[in-house]
């Protein structure tokens, strides 16, 4: 009887683990925010720590400790450089290089603040995303766009790391 109760109880360990290994979402948000009285763009990024660490680690085979007390400059400046190489924004069908302004964490997550200048009007947005695509192909970037109080959603995944808004 002890035994059936042990093999019971390690199985219900077992399946329990797996299956909340299973459900781990891989998630990240990107706010643009066109605003118009000061004539840029406005984007702050939400993307978690781990998964961050892991695809800048795995680009540029080094470790870093991108939102953690041991952060480094060098560890900054790899960050700047992976998102400057997987976000990419074409703003009214031209190239725009976006500003690094700074970093915080909140909880588990590094919140990037990010801005493009002297843009006038936004008719056309194209978002390429492919953050954390190459560390985990179930990875969703959820891009929300507000254009002058018109509010947009845009979904890329693995499968589409491109989109456009308008």
């Amino acid at each position: 009887m002890k035994r059936l109760l042990k093999i019971f109880l390690l199985s219900l360990i077992f399946v329990g683990l797996t299956s909340a290994d299973s459900h781990r979402f891989y998630v990240s948000i990107y706010q643009i925010d066109f605003v118009p009285q000061k004539k840029r763009i406005e984007i702050t990024t939400r993307i978690f720590m781990d998964d961050l660490n892991d695809a800048v680690t795995k680009a540029y085979k080094k470790s870093t400790n991108i939102g953690t007390q041991k952060e480094t400059p060098e560890d900054v400046a790899l960050l700047k450089k992976y998102l400057a190489e997987n976000f990419k924004l074409i703003v009214n069908g031209k190239s725009k290089a976006y500003n690094y302004l700074s970093s915080e964490v909140e909880s588990n997550v590094v919140i990037c603040y990010l801005s493009i200048k002297e843009v006038s009007k936004v008719t056309s947005l194209e978002v390429e995303n492919s953050i954390l695509i190459d560390v985990h192909s179930e990875q969703q970037n959820i891009i929300q766009f507000n254009n002058n109080g018109k509010k947009q959603n845009l979904l890329l995944s693995a499968s589409i790391t491109k989109g456009m808004l308008k």
